[in-house]
């Protein structure tokens, strides 16, 4: 997994925060979010009462911990604010779900669309309400690509926008086989197997 900015340890935290939460039936503590983290590479540099400050080659994250929630700000190690985000997870009462959203975590400085739909997860049944398309990123000869499993695919294809960019929601994206790229953000998409 490649991690040069936010968004690519975003993403894949917030995959893994829902699949967390649809296997545990809870939301991940702390201690699951710090394994995580240093399970992809990010050293963990400081931890005070449940606070956690874990640092990459180009991103520091700092983990909040609570009972219903849990937040992780991801910097950019360059300090640009504007490229900072925000993945929280908790449990909504009104909803009677568990939420993961992925926002700017200066949203007055943020002026563009990271595109990005919540993770929702029925409370009762653990399903999920919504249609996330969440993934990993790697780098190949061709450029940076969001890699999705299959099912990840299937989701985003039953939602009907597969020619919405996931990542930064811009209209138009490119198909050629199993792979899609998004003019606005850069990025491209690549579907894991065979697309249907």
């Amino acid at each position: 997994m490649k991690i040069y900015e936010p968004l690519m340890l975003a993403m894949p935290l917030a995959k893994w925060m829902g699949e967390f939460i649809i296997e545990n039936k809870k939301l991940p503590t702390g201690d699951d979010v710090r394994k995580f983290l240093r399970e992809n590479k990010l050293e963990e540099i400081c931890l005070d009462e449940g606070l956690a400050l874990h640092r990459g080659k180009f991103v520091l994250t700092l983990t909040f911990p609570a009972k219903e929630h849990i937040i992780v700000d991801i910097i950019s190690s360059s300090g640009e604010l504007s490229d900072a985000l925000e993945v929280i997870a908790y449990h909504d009462r009104k909803l009677e779900a568990y939420v993961i959203e992925i926002i700017p975590a200066n949203e007055l400085e943020f002026e563009g669309n990271i595109g990005l739909e919540p993770v929702i997860i029925d409370e009762e049944s653990f399903e999920l309400k919504s249609y996330p398309v969440l993934g990993h990123f790697e780098e190949e000869k061709d450029g940076v690509f969001l890699v999705i499993d299959n099912k990840t695919y299937q989701i985003w294809k039953e939602n009907g926008k597969l020619n919405i960019c996931p990542i930064c929601g811009a209209e138009g994206l490119a198909w050629r086989k199993n792979e899609a790229y998004c003019d606005s953000c850069g990025f491209g998409i690549k579907v894991e197997g065979e697309r249907q």
